[in-house]
């Protein structure tokens, strides 16, 4: 949903009646989603948009989100590192290792590396 929107608080959706959960629900204060790469950062609204489109009470959605936010959180050297390992001690030889985590890093989104401010201005402006 595009930020600026109004929340939703209809409860069942007009094309299919299916029951929706209420937008408007409170995000509990538990609500601080903790990964390795930074600090605990609420995601209140991701949180919502989770428990409107899925049914889920909102202490599970932040429970999902955390999850989810971890298995994504890693940088792509964390991913390489890890894959490498756990394919390697399944026996793989590097040289189907390296094509597969290649393949594998190409459709997965990883976590930012940390961006100077020069950096970030030159991405805006060039």
């Amino acid at each position: 949903m595009a930020s600026g929107h109004t929340p939703c608080i209809v409860d069942s959706c007009p094309k299919s009646g299916r029951r929706l959960a209420n937008w408007g629900h409170p995000v509990p204060d538990s609500a601080l989603v903790s990964l390795p790469s930074g600090p605990a950062v609420r995601h209140d609204e991701l949180i919502r948009h989770v428990v409107a489109s899925t049914g889920l009470a909102p202490e599970i959605a932040v429970r999902l989100v955390a999850d989810v936010l971890g298995y994504f959180g890693e940088t792509t050297e964390e991913f390489v590192r890890r894959r490498h390992a756990e394919l390697h001690r399944r026996g793989h030889p590097n040289a189907t290792i390296w094509p597969q985590i290649g393949a594998e890093l190409a459709g997965r989104r990883v976590a930012a590396s940390p961006l100077t401010e020069r950096q970030l201005r030159r991405l805006v402006y060039g």
